[in-house]
């Protein structure tokens, strides 16, 4: 294979890995911010449960959670086989690609990340809700507004600008634990360069793979530190 060709798979690859990335995004930041507000609820029952599962979550390593999602559907399912696997198998017929498409494992890894960053967005969330001191909830409270309303309008930029580094900090870790993807032969990034080097016995697309990090990893420093000196001006 031509540099270009290789260059043109490690692509491919790659694309997996954003499309991977942006989908965690934009599921686990809601979800963490509402199982943040869980932890802090005055109904005891909610805020030991949820925070029992957060333990848990960020107890369990994501490899080995990713495996748990992938295979206990189908030990679970009196021997009925794994979902995620039919699932990659129908797709694959129904499209008619002569390679097996992996919808289904994707699904798996997903549904992992998106869980196990939701409980590490949720902490930070939490930090930086119970950072803000209790004066501003009740000056608020002073002007009519309602609890809804404080946060809104007063609470909530002064929390994006203190969980901001913290944020950022999560952000590029699970950049590169996308990589972990591999683990169920999704065919992101890391598991091209793998299969090259096992296949043609090259072992520079293994290296070559780290260039695309760098520059993704330099393009979200850019844009988290512009974010920052936006919101310099406000002083929390």
């Amino acid at each position: 294979m031509t540099f270009w060709q290789i260059t043109l798979d490690l692509l491919h690859g790659f694309g997996l890995t954003c499309l991977l990335f942006l989908l965690t995004l934009i599921f686990a930041l809601p979800l963490g911010l509402g199982l943040s507000f869980c932890t802090m609820s005055r109904w005891k029952p909610v805020k030991v449960v949820s925070r029992v599962f957060v333990w848990i979550i960020r107890g369990i390593p994501l490899m080995l959670f990713i495996c748990m999602i992938y295979y206990l559907p189908g030990l679970l399912g009196n021997g009925s086989g794994n979902i995620f696997d039919s699932l990659d198998r129908y797709f694959t017929q129904l499209l008619g690609s002569g390679t097996l498409l992996y919808y289904g494992s994707f699904c798996a890894v997903l549904i992992a990340f998106v869980i196990n960053y939701a409980c590490y967005f949720s902490e930070i969330f939490r930090g930086g809700i119970e950072s803000i001191s209790k004066g501003q909830y009740e000056a608020g409270q002073v002007l009519g507004m309602t609890r809804g309303q404080i946060f809104r309008k007063v609470i909530f930029k002064q929390v994006v600008k203190r969980i901001l580094p913290p944020m950022s900090n999560e952000v590029i870790t699970l950049v590169k634990d996308t990589a972990l993807a591999n683990v169920i032969a999704i065919p992101e990034i890391i598991k091209r360069s793998k299969d090259m080097a096992a296949t043609q016995a090259l072992t520079w697309p293994l290296f070559y793979t780290a260039v695309f990090y760098l520059i993704f990893v330099g393009v979200l420093t850019l844009l988290f530190g512009y974010a920052e000196k936006k919101l310099s001006y406000f002083k929390a």
